[in-house]
């Protein structure tokens, strides 16, 4: 059967040239016998470039705002709680092509399947339309969200610490990795460390701004929702 993506695409404010692009963005793996035609790919993609233009919007709306403090507004937005609302915005649930199992387990109000597939519909705008499309489609959901994204966000630091806490994992250990730059510009690489987990780097002007951008980086590596509402594992 032919799906009609008209009113999806007008949700988006984006009309596919290839909307089998579209059509891959929407399918779960569950439906699908070739991986590379499923939303993974896509999300994958979709990730690094809903990254990038979100870094860019709050570069420019907060121009007084330090590195730390962008970092958390970024996590606070590309979170995958955030995406799957932006999914709910667009209607895309009675579009997503699921496997029987998936479907009859309510796959399609999934909030993890909801953000995996606004990753990839963002991935998928990008490769039909480049970045200037990709920018559209995110400013226009995502705008309202940079100022009130951060109202209830904690530091990367603390977030990542009470989500080890909750999960009976000792606390994350932050190590330099390197020091260089001059005195006047220094720069701080230091690893977070977690057993069962591969250390990631941040990168700041000072040690402190380093361990939150290591922390902020773990926390979506892992795909964490860094809201405080965590519950303990019995």
């Amino acid at each position: 059967m032919k799906i009609d993506y008209g009113p999806l695409e007008i949700q988006l404010g984006h009309f596919f040239s290839d909307r089998r692009l579209l059509g891959w963005a929407l399918t779960h793996v569950s439906a699908s016998t070739d991986r590379s035609i499923s939303y993974e790919r896509l999300e994958f993609l979709g990730d690094r470039v809903l990254g990038l233009i979100v870094a860019h919007m709050l570069f420019e709306a907060f121009p007084d705002q330090s590195e730390g403090e962008l970092s958390r507004r970024l996590a606070a937005l590309v979170r995958k709680e955030s995406c799957a609302e932006a999914a709910q915005i667009w209607g895309v649930g009675p579009y997503i092509q699921l496997g029987e199992g998936e479907a009859q387990a309510g796959g399609s109000t999934k909030r993890a399947i909801l953000g995996d597939v606004c990753e990839a519909i963002i991935g998928a705008v990008y490769l039909d339309g480049g970045i200037d499309a990709a920018s559209k489609v995110v400013k226009k959901v995502f705008r309202d969200k940079m100022f009130s994204a951060t109202a209830d966000l904690r530091d990367g630091k603390t977030a990542l610490q009470e989500w080890a806490q909750a999960r009976r994992l000792p606390t994350p250990q932050y190590k330099l990795v390197l020091r260089g730059g001059p005195d006047h510009a220094p720069r701080f690489e230091i690893a977070v460390e977690l057993p069962g987990f591969e250390p990631i780097i941040g990168v700041g002007g000072s040690k402190r701004a380093a361990e939150q951008a290591a922390a902020t980086a773990f926390i979506k590596r892992e795909k964490i929702d860094p809201q405080p509402n965590e519950k303990s594992v019995v």
